[in-house]
């Protein structure tokens, strides 16, 4: 037998090879299936086609994501310096001025000198601020408490009757060591 040698021109074959199929409904939906599944997420190369003509200067929107931050990090940390006390003085002293010079600080204490009622979130707002300024003052040293003036009423003979009340040790014995046990002589 001769050999031929084969070859790709058309019509060098003496027959053409004709195959006809057939597919059936599954055989076609599962076609469809593997070919979407293969097309699934962006096509290659499409983040750094899509980046360039479409982010405009100053809009956050064109911007990819992936960019990051341009905040520059210090390489090298430094730990933060105290203030000293000096500083610290200064600073509340600042701050101090700030509040007594506050002009609806002023203006709400000046309603409340008046009678007027404050609202919940404004009584609350006044409070802070006064609390702070006493914080403040005593800090600095310039606060002095005002000690009410207690009357007291002279010393008089007391008995002392049980109450239906529990009363705790402490008040028990305090109670025991104010007794005077010469009433009961008699």
């Amino acid at each position: 037998m001769s050999r031929t040698k084969k070859s790709r021109k058309p019509g060098s074959s003496p027959e053409p090879v004709i195959v006809t199929r057939n597919r059936t409904e599954s055989d076609v939906e599962g076609r469809l299936r593997k070919r979407l599944k293969k097309r699934k997420g962006q096509k290659s190369g499409s983040r750094h086609s899509q980046g360039s003509g479409s982010a405009t200067p100053g809009s956050k929107q064109g911007l990819d994501p992936r960019l990051g931050s341009k905040k520059k990090i210090p390489l090298i940390v430094e730990a933060k310096k105290k203030p000293s006390k000096q500083e610290r003085r200064v600073s509340a002293e600042k701050e101090l001025e700030l509040l007594e010079n506050d002009a609806q600080l002023n203006v709400l204490l000046d309603r409340l000198d008046n009678g007027d009622k404050l609202g919940l979130g404004l009584q609350k707002y006044v409070d802070e601020k006064l609390d702070r300024i006493e914080i403040l003052m005593k800090q600095l040293g310039l606060f002095e408490e005002e000690e009410p003036e207690i009357e007291e009423p002279e010393m008089e003979e007391k008995v002392v009757k049980p109450s239906k009340k529990r009363k705790d040790d402490a008040e028990l014995l305090a109670d025991f060591e104010d007794l005077d046990l010469n009433q009961f002589k008699n």
